[in-house]
């Protein structure tokens, strides 16, 4: 029997999928699930192996051999890649670039699926991404898609880049999130976009305790 709700969360890079989805989980006492964690897993390990993204076998053969687990550990998610804690190594914007490029790819979205519908099967679970509503979780007990301005959105993961003492030019990290946003929603398969029924949440004025306040006033339970 389900536990909880199956709520998802879409939206483009940048918009604070991440954080908010994090926060509600834990308000509301459920897991949550980073879908993009799994993809810049697999970017890592791919990067790790010197497997390019145009070498669709190579890329097949290393999703076949590649074990991925998410772990919840002292209430923070963790991600392991062969037994290895990659939690950090997946967040720099190489990786991202790559995981960005990986998820348009049949073989990596199929072999990614069954781990993530695992997850939702039994509800009570926040699942954050770029296609949770539309295709890994159309029939969601509930939908969010989370927009923010490019601006506001390069500021973000600028600041992001800072805290953890990583350095990158402004202009360059906004041009990357454009090219991604492109990316994202030209691919031919599972493109992002909007789910159907989903309600709207522009964070690009909002603090995220407003953008998470927004949410829960949304879900029946918590009205």
């Amino acid at each position: 029997m389900k536990k909880g709700l199956l709520i998802t969360i879409d939206g483009p890079a940048g918009s604070g999928k991440s954080t908010v989805s994090r926060l509600l989980a834990k308000k509301l006492s459920y897991l949550y699930l980073d879908t993009g964690a799994l993809y810049r897993a697999v970017a890592c390990q791919a990067i790790r192996n010197g497997v390019s993204a145009t070498d669709e076998e190579g890329v097949a053969e290393l999703c076949r051999r590649t074990e991925i687990r998410l772990r919840r550990v002292d209430d923070v998610l963790k991600v392991f890649v062969d037994a290895q804690d990659v939690t950090e190594k997946i967040r720099t914007e190489p990786v991202g670039l790559l995981a960005s490029t990986l998820s348009a790819m049949p073989v990596v979205r199929s072999s990614l699926l069954t781990i993530q519908r695992e997850s939702g099967k039994n509800g009570g679970i926040i699942a954050e991404g770029r296609d949770m509503g539309t295709v890994v979780f159309p029939d969601a007990d509930l939908k969010f898609f989370l927009d923010a301005d490019i601006e506001e959105r390069a500021r973000r993961r600028y600041m992001e880049l800072v805290v953890r003492g990583e350095e990158m030019d402004y202009q360059s990290l906004k041009k990357d999130l454009l090219y991604r946003d492109r990316q994202d929603r030209e691919r031919a398969v599972a493109p992002l976009r909007v789910p159907e029924g989903a309600v709207m949440v522009d964070s690009t004025q909002l603090s995220i305790d407003a953008v998470v306040k927004a949410m829960l006033a949304a879900i029946p339970e918590q009205r």
